[in-house]
């Protein structure tokens, strides 16, 4: 499948089937967000994969993921990221993002639903997967074989000419 074609196609699933996702899927998805550029290639970023049963349990207190079978959590650190110069940007959250929907759209790829998770209590996040110090949760993915009654939302998007000016 194409890029643009595979972008079409990925849409928020919030209802998963009870199977779990292969290994071999996991790290195709975990290999693409390590793939993913970083500004100056600082990668600040960590990736924790949640799969077991009392993991996902500790999770679901702090953030709603659909009961996913699986559960990417993208951290960031930003004494690790790049600062720019004239205005003191750090890239940390932009990096963890790029992450997020390179994963986002691998799992796609391998004909699995996914959700982005940012409404979450990060403090809730980060005691229960026990985040060492200096590392922020950026973002969640929900991953796993969309249930087969889940309903496809319609995407509505603005005109591009809204969205983009040629000069």
């Amino acid at each position: 499948m194409d890029l643009l074609n595979l972008m079409e196609k990925r849409h928020s699933v919030r209802a998963y089937s009870n199977e779990k996702v292969s290994k071999e899927m996991v790290d195709r998805i975990v290999k693409a967000g390590v793939l993913a550029p970083t500004a100056c290639n600082f990668q600040p970023v960590r990736i924790i994969v949640i799969q077991s049963d009392r993991a996902l349990e500790k999770l679901s207190s702090a953030a709603n993921f659909y009961n996913a079978p699986l559960v990417f959590a993208v951290l960031s650190k930003k004494d690790e990221a790049w600062h720019r110069p004239f205005d003191g940007m750090v890239s940390d959250k932009i990096d963890a993002s790029i992450v997020t929907d390179h994963m986002m759209l691998e799992a796609t790829e391998l004909g699995l639903g996914s959700v982005w998770i940012c409404y979450f209590n990060p403090m809730a996040i980060k005691e229960a997967l026990e985040i060492e110090n200096g590392y922020e949760v950026i973002n969640l993915l929900a991953v796993g074989f969309e249930d087969e009654n889940s309903k496809v939302p319609a995407k509505k998007r603005k005109d591009i000419l809204s969205l983009v000016k040629h000069i």
